[in-house]
This record gives C-alpha cells, structure tokens and sequence, in this order.
C-alpha cells in the first residue's frame, strides 16, 4: 500500500484567542482543549488548530487547502448583529475575530464541499451562516436552565435522533444522552438545513444539510464523553474521501 492510500486526514478545529498563563508568562494564545483533538487523533485524524487569523477571507483559503476537514468548536455567544438582531443583557460580549474567522472558514469549506462537523456554538454558527436566527437566552424562551447549569459543569440532556438522518446513521435513531453546555440555540432554521435531533422541549440539538454535502452540527459537546467517538469517526471517514477525491481531481 503507497504512502498516499494511508495518508491519515488533516481536521482544522478553530481555537480561541484568550488571555493564558505559563510559568512567567501572561500572554494572549490560542486556546482549545485537549478533549477536542484527542477525539480526532483517536479517530484517525491529524488535528490542526486554527485560531483566529487577521484578514480572514485571505487567510481562509489558504488554510483550507491544507485540510481535508473542518471542526467548528464551542465557544462564546455568535455577535447578535449577525443575524439582524438586539443584543441580550446576558449575550457574551463580542468577539468578532472568531466570528470572522469561522464564517470565512465555513463559506470556504462549503465551496469546497469539505466535510465540516459542528459543534455547540459551532451549531449556532452555521445556521447564522445560512441566514437562520438564534434564541439569545433561552431560559426566556423556555423556562428552563437545563442545558446550561454552570459551574463548568456539563448538563445530561436526553435528544430524540430522526431516523433516516445522517445522525442517525453515526449514532443511531431514537434516545441518546449527550452533554450539554449553553444557554443559546436556535430559533428560526438556516436555509437548506434540516433539523436531525430534537429535546422533548422542542429545541433543536441537531441539523445537517440537505443534500449529499457532509455538513453535521450537533448543539451539544460530543468531545466531553471519553466513551463515544462516532461524530468524530464519521467526519474522520468524510474527510478521507474528500482527500482521495481531492487527489483524484474530483474536487476543485
């Protein structure tokens, strides 16, 4: 077998830029944690971190060229003007170099038809994206604080997964506990996404696009359980024949 029919997938997965101490030093850097890419080495993959980069539709291509899939990962609040609407009291203050750099990446990605996997704010960005809105806080909209309990603590939250649904062929259709960590979701539904997991209180928790493009966004944090890596697997397993076609000249 050639050393290009084992060629491992390279996985992007954005970053934070935070305020992080090492020894003496204090300094602004690039952030994600471990969970996020031992789940994609553990899959297969070779994890590459992207953090937010000046001049983002620029840079986007170029990164893009080097991977053969995209993680979109957990974060603070998408910016409300994005999608037309009024900042809550307790939206998270802007931080509009990840927002620019994820859509450029996203849009990017999408040209391409490269797999993209996306992950609570993730979520929340691709339908933004796609020109959906978001509940801001959605102890109004629902009552309740049960996706989001604090502390760094992960809520257990029960999805009900479609059948028939690229989710469901991950996963597995019908009750799967996930863990959750966020006090935003979706309100009104991007264009050419369909919803795939749902909680009993209606809330969307999954979506895919329609079609055959590999685009699957879950509301929760599938990186918190040790235990089940098959999101990860199956954008691992897209991100090969994505490479292989990309090799082949099938993909631009």
């Amino acid at each position: 077998m050639s050393a290009s029919e084992t060629r491992r997938p390279v996985i992007g997965l954005t970053t934070y830029l935070e305020q992080a101490k090492q020894g003496v030093w204090d300094v602004r850097a690039a952030f994600l944690p471990q969970q996020y890419f031992d789940a994609v080495t553990a899959s297969g993959g070779i994890a590459v971190l992207l953090p937010p980069q000046p001049g983002p539709d620029a840079a986007a291509p170029a990164v893009l060229d080097g991977l053969d899939g995209l993680i979109l990962t957990g974060g603070l609040d998408v910016e409300p003007a994005l999608y037309g609407a009024e900042r809550h009291p307790l939206t998270d203050a802007a931080r509009p170099d990840r927002d620019a750099w994820e859509l450029a990446l996203f849009r990017g990605a999408e040209e391409r038809r490269m797999p993209v996997l996306a992950i609570c704010r993730g979520l929340q960005l691709v339908n933004v994206a796609r020109g959906g809105t978001l509940h801001q806080h959605l102890p109004d909209a629902l009552g309740t604080e049960r996706y989001r309990i604090g502390g760094g603590v992960f809520a257990t939250n029960e999805v009900t997964v479609d059948a028939d649904s690229r989710l469901a062929g991950l996963v597995g259709e019908g009750a799967l506990d996930v863990h959750s960590y966020h006090h935003q979701g979706v309100d009104r539904l991007g264009e050419g996404l369909v919803v795939s997991a749902r909680t009993d209180d209606g809330l969307v928790q999954a979506f895919e696009s329609e079609g055959d493009q590999y685009v699957v966004g879950v509301q929760w944090h599938p990186e918190e359980n040790l235990e089940d890596r098959r999101l990860f697997a199956g954008l691992v397993a897209e991100a090969s024949v994505f490479s292989g076609s990309r090799r082949a000249g099938v993909h631009a």
